[in-house]
């Protein structure tokens, strides 16, 4: 299995609707960002990633600091580190405003805003997620990532479907909200496959190192087994190269050493097993890696400041195992 599938298998990402919306010109919506979100939506401390998919119709998209996009129908646009943004009908549409508090607040399953122009119709929403597993992947994305679903047959299946169930929302058909989630899920997931395709040959970072047969492969083994014994030498010779020539190309990809990225992913899965599952200390050390509790909770003290046990007192929810 390559990376990618690993890490998101992993991070579980869960989808949930915004809301499936149709905007008649002039319009204009306020997204909030995520931390309000999760506030609103009381989603605790998971990490909220933003889509919106244009079903019909065409709209403006504007973030701070950041170029205006203009969005077709068919776009997909994820932006993946929660920023408030504004989305649009024209530059001049704030005649109307739609309070994006109150929407997320009723979660309305079909929304009817605007002026009564030209219609434009999207669906909205979220998907879910722990802050540090899904680390590697952020770091490599910018703040929007947008592909079409028209640009490539492979996907037309998934915007087909995604239509088709966004009708039966409308028509509030038993189960299709769940429907329209799950295939939201594959549509950002196959939003990163196809902007990973389209990176320029000299992009670096996590992402594009993936597409490197060495550094690629070296990271489905990490995540794959990321409690086996790795050695850079083992994993080089793993993946058919040298150690000197694996040790220099993954830091040009990914900006650390292999075994600096191993340490670093195997704290992030410490923690979910700290926060979501009753192991003992002891057994968490053994799933990540750790020979022994006690290695396991030096490194974990240099990497948060704290032991794990007392990790899991403050960020754990009540009920969960406590044990040293």
């Amino acid at each position: 299995m390559d990376a990618l599938s690993e890490i998101l298998k992993v991070v579980q990402l869960n989808g949930a609707l915004f809301f499936n919306a149709r905007f008649t010109a002039p319009w204009c919506v306020e997204t909030p960002a995520e931390t309000t979100i999760a506030r609103t939506l009381a989603l605790g401390a998971e990490r909220v990633l933003l889509y919106h998919y244009v079903l019909e119709g065409s709209c403006r998209i504007a973030l701070k600091g950041h170029e205006i996009q203009r969005l077709q129908s068919g776009d997909v646009i994820l932006i993946p580190h929660g920023d408030a943004h504004t989305m649009s009908s024209s530059p001049d549409a704030d005649v109307l405003h739609l309070d994006a508090h109150e929407v997320l607040r009723e979660r309305p399953k079909l929304l009817h805003f605007g002026g009564g122009g030209d219609a434009t119709r999207l669906i909205c929403g979220y998907m879910v997620c722990d802050p540090r597993l899904i680390q590697p992947l952020l770091t490599a994305l910018p703040r929007l990532a947008t592909i079409s679903l028209r640009s490539v047959g492979e996907t037309h299946w998934l915007e087909a479907s995604l239509r088709h169930v966004a009708q039966e929302a409308n028509s509030l058909g038993p189960g299709a909200e769940g429907v329209l989630a799950k295939l939201s899920e594959v549509m950002v997931v196959e939003t990163l496959r196809r902007y990973i395709a389209e990176l320029p040959p000299e992009q670096t970072g996590w992402l594009a190192g993936l597409r490197d047969r060495a550094v690629g492969q070296c990271l489905a083994l990490m995540h794959a087994r990321p409690a086996h014994a790795w050695t850079v030498e083992a994993m080089a010779r793993e993946v058919g190269v040298s150690r000197s020539v694996l040790a220099e190309r993954f830091t040009h990809f990914v900006g650390k050493s292999p075994m600096q990225y191993l340490g670093g992913w195997r704290m992030a899965l410490a923690t979910n097993y700290l926060r979501r599952s009753s192991l003992s200390v002891a057994r968490v050390a053994e799933e990540v890696g750790y020979e022994t509790d006690a290695t396991f909770s030096r490194a974990f003290r240099r990497e948060f400041g704290m032991p794990p046990a007392t990790w899991r007192r403050v960020n754990g929810p009540p009920g969960i195992g406590t044990s040293a």
